[in-house]
């Protein structure tokens, strides 16, 4: 829908899906980050025969979020500062992107804010986020040097693994956009760090994905939709083939670590293993809480797994369908809300916070274009 259309009731529900997807994620995460590396059979000698059940602790405490988390927080803040430099006539938003998440690399090597950085904005300033927490090589090799990686010339061009597709929700979130819009973005975004084509077509099918749900599609008809602009795209049978396998499984019998198992056989650790995961827990979730169990609890990779799932399930369902229990404890709750509802805002009124005929410096200072 294009700015300046939008209905009350749209703009809430909008920003519910928004702050879903964010919310969702990150629960997924920090469920999942408690359960990295280890397999079932592990999980469930650490957490009991059921595995784990709710978020456990991680990097020292309950709630703890991982780097999946710090760069889709990122994410956004590039996307948002794409559409205020777009007032100045300058309107490439993978380079916001790739500004982004150099500064989330920041975060990575330098022990707190650059307060003389002007152009860090105000996510770059929360010190919470100056913590490592276990980022993929891929991304801190991609992010280590100021070139950006195309897919003509992408990073990494081994990286086939799910660290971009976690990162890649808020693309989804462009509801404005074409889908196959939001499929080039996010594969260019992806290919920033990881250039095998499993691994940036994976993060471009999960945003098409996110971007039917928050739209108001069923997730059949999101995965559907996805298939489809996917398949035009050179490469993207290995992932094309893991979507139909997690709607293929869903009536095969009653969701179970078993069948989990099937979608990711091996160590499961490509990006279309998590991504069918993902897909096939969403699918068949009562709810979020088991949405997530059932991703987490597997020998693959779980953090990936939850994140991804979490995500789909919050932008389906919104904010009010996450535990609030879980939340309570969720690191950084306050930012993603902050950002979250910022984002919300520029998709829905960005014409009157920024653009000639707009005075007030208070959004251009809050997401600076430098």
């Amino acid at each position: 829908m294009a700015t300046g259309l939008w209905g009350r009731a749209e703009q809430q529900d909008f920003r519910s899906r928004v702050r879903g997807t964010l919310l969702g994620s990150a629960l997924g995460d920090t469920f999942g980050a408690a359960a990295a590396g280890l397999p079932l059979d592990a999980i469930r000698e650490a957490h009991g025969p059921q595995g784990l059940t709710e978020p456990a602790p991680a990097y020292g405490r309950r709630g703890a979020v991982t780097a999946a988390t710090q760069l889709t927080l990122f994410t956004v803040d590039g996307l948002i500062r794409a559409h205020v430099r777009r007032d100045t006539g300058a309107w490439h938003p993978p380079t916001d992107i790739h500004r982004a998440y150099l500064r989330w690399a920041a975060t990575q090597r330098d022990w707190g804010p650059d307060e003389r950085r002007k152009d860090n904005g105000w996510l770059a300033r929360e010190e919470w986020l100056y913590a490592r927490r276990g980022a993929d090589r891929a991304c801190t090799t991609g992010f280590a040097d100021d070139i950006l990686g195309t897919l003509d010339r992408p990073k990494n061009p081994t990286a086939r693994d799910a660290a971009a597709a976690t990162r890649s929700a808020p693309f989804g979130l462009l509801v404005g956009w074409d889908p196959a819009l939001v499929l080039q973005l996010a594969t260019e975004c992806a290919a920033q760090s990881h250039g095998h084509p499993t691994a940036y077509l994976s993060a471009g099918a999960f945003a098409v994905i996110v971007h039917g749900l928050t739209r108001g599609d069923s997730l059949d008809a999101a995965i559907q939709r996805a298939l489809g602009v996917l398949g035009a795209r050179p490469g993207h049978r290995s992932v094309t083939d893991a979507l139909q396998r997690a709607v293929a499984a869903v009536p095969q019998g009653p969701p179970s670590p078993d069948a989990v198992a099937s979608l990711a056989p091996g160590e499961g650790r490509g990006a279309e293993d998590a991504l069918a995961v993902a897909v096939y827990c969403a699918l068949v979730a009562e709810d979020v809480p088991h949405g997530l169990r059932l991703a987490v609890n597997h020998g693959g990779d779980s953090t990936a797994t939850g994140a991804l799932c979490g995500a789909l399930l919050g932008a389906l369902h919104g904010e009010t369908a996450l535990p609030g229990a879980w939340l309570a404890d969720l690191e950084g709750r306050a930012t993603l809300l902050e950002l979250a509802d910022d984002f919300a805002l520029e998709m829905t009124q960005g014409p009157s916070l920024h653009g000639p005929a707009v005075s007030a410096p208070g959004w251009p200072a809050r997401y600076p274009c430098g």
